[in-house]
């Protein structure tokens, strides 16, 4: 039996602020970390319903993103795949829109991934900025940290790269707890 298709998935718009949550999260990913070959780590962008193809090919589905809960700004939210349809809608985003209905036509089509979307509340998605409030940023590890817990209880643990202290020293990449 194959493994398990386990995608991660960035999603949102870098051009404001907290809105790309997402995406910065899955390119520190990309940049620190080693993934099982049946692991892939996508930047989804605001591609919404263009991401169905991706999407179908998944049994399994990490999202990450920023997600408007009702909370503080900073407060993390795991929504289970039972539970998206109705939280997602209160989103006001078209990026999140677009994908409730990718993940809709990919139950259609009998081809749904088992989803988990990991969130933060977030403090601005207005401004025109492609750097992440500091409430965010400070955010960005510990949804790290919850991406590879689930990638661990999946069987699929992610693994440090080796060159990563060269990555801290030259790009500053945060990538705590890799040598503990």
């Amino acid at each position: 039996m194959a493994a398990p298709h386990i995608m991660i998935l960035g999603i949102g718009c870098i051009l404001y602020r907290d809105e790309g949550f997402g995406v910065h999260v899955v390119e520190r990913l990309n940049r620190c970390y080693r993934f099982a070959d049946n692991v892939s780590v996508v930047d989804g962008g605001v591609l919404g319903v263009n991401l169905l193809g991706y999407l179908s090919s998944a049994d399994r589905l990490i999202v990450i993103d920023c997600v408007r809960n009702g909370g503080k700004p900073g407060d993390l939210v795991r929504l289970e795949h039972h539970q998206l349809p109705e939280r997602i809608r209160a989103k006001n985003s078209l990026h999140q829109v677009d994908f409730l209905e990718a993940l809709t036509l990919c139950q259609a089509l009998e081809k749904m991934p088992e989803t988990v979307v990991i969130g933060v509340e977030p403090e601005d998605i207005e401004t025109l900025s492609t750097e992440l409030t500091q409430t965010l940023k400070a955010r960005v590890e510990p949804v790290i940290d919850l991406v590879l817990e689930e990638l661990s209880r999946l069987g699929y643990p992610a693994c440090p790269k080796s060159d990563v202290q060269t990555d801290i020293a030259r790009e500053g990449c945060d990538c705590r707890n890799l040598f503990e």
